[in-house]
């Protein structure tokens, strides 16, 4: 019986001082992961604030597909939720505050234990990619808590994988968003109104176009601006040479005009084109698939009863423009190939 009673006592005493250890364990906790995407912060953040997103790059969806996912009507930004169940209870996830394209704070109960709440970062970099920033925090963590990280794991443990898993998830998720495009070809020729413009233009190698039309553009936008001139429709390149084979391209950039303008002092000049039949190519997506749209509709000529006019205009539209459109995938260009 003494023996028993002292192994009694022996199990009790290991009791209470687990039960000290645990008690004594910090009432707080945070985790935090970053992961540099290359993604304008605008793109990633509209991802992150739409829970209807999460299951595409969420690991723990991936970890276990029978969870199950409850999505209400109000999904997005300040209030927006969703909840979901799995083996362990119901747990839900709240939008509590947003600074669009900057941070989301979040608020967080998972099953039966306490809310925690998570904080997202969008940290812009020079070379335009995004420092996303993803932290859970809690505090005064009750008993039961502590009991659990003991037998699980910390919470660094249990979740810094999960955050880091999902962050390059997201990244993936995010690049092929952005690589999405599409290219119609309306193969039934349309009338373009033609007009008045005011324009600069230069001539210059493959290589070096890029950079001379991102900088002549906003210089005749500027001086449209700066002149009080009203602007009739979307700005435009023309094209008036395209020599892949001796590596030379002559074009005009333009801005459309309500009328003729006059320009004195500066290399901005004016122009008009006069209304003209066109096969007309619509490009929704990155300026990188411009060559393939250029080729379709190329293409669709000859493979029509069309006859492209040579000496008429050659015209690419853009509808907006990455300065207001984050994600390429949504940059819009038409592409007029006069025809006779």
């Amino acid at each position: 019986m003494k023996a028993l009673k002292y192994i009694f006592f022996l199990f009790l005493i290991v009791i209470i001082a687990i039960a000290i250890y645990i008690a004594v364990q910090p009432n707080d906790y945070s985790v935090t992961r970053t992961r540099t995407i290359k993604a304008p912060a605008a793109v990633i953040y509209e991802n992150v604030n739409d829970y209807k997103n999460w299951a595409s790059w969420s690991s723990w969806s991936e970890k276990d597909p029978n969870i199950k996912i409850t999505l209400p009507e109000h999904t997005s930004g300040l209030e927006g939720s969703f909840s979901w169940e799995d083996a362990d209870g119901v747990s839900t996830i709240k939008t509590i505050e947003v600074n669009p394209n900057k941070t989301i704070e979040q608020e967080i109960q998972i099953n039966d234990y306490p809310k925690s709440n998570v904080t997202w970062k969008f940290n812009p970099n020079a070379d335009g990619s995004t420092d996303v920033t993803r932290t859970i925090s809690g505090e005064d963590l009750p008993f039961g808590f502590k009991l659990s990280t003991l037998l699980n794991g910390s919470m660094e443990e249990q979740i810094g994988p999960e955050y880091e898993h999902s962050l390059e998830k997201l990244d993936s998720v995010v690049q092929v968003d952005m690589r999405k495009y599409s290219i119609i070809v309306d193969k039934t020729p349309t009338q373009h109104s033609g007009g008045f413009y005011v324009y600069n233009s230069t001539a210059t190698t493959f290589e070096n176009f890029p950079s001379k039309m991102e900088k002549m553009l906003p210089d005749v936008m500027n001086y449209a601006q700066k002149n009080n001139i009203t602007i009739a429709g979307a700005p435009f390149v023309l094209y008036h040479q395209w020599d892949e084979a001796n590596n030379a391209v002559m074009f005009s950039c333009c801005i459309p005009t309500a009328s003729r303008v006059i320009t004195t002092g500066s290399d901005i000049l004016t122009g008009q084109i006069e209304p003209f039949k066109a096969l007309k190519v619509t490009l929704t997506g990155d300026y990188a698939n411009l060559k393939e749209a250029w080729e379709m509709g190329m293409e669709a000529i000859k493979e029509s009863s069309l006859e492209q006019d040579e000496d008429g205009p050659m015209i690419e539209a853009y509808l907006n423009t990455p300065m207001e459109t984050p994600n390429p995938a949504n940059l819009k260009t038409e592409i007029y190939i006069a025809v006779k």
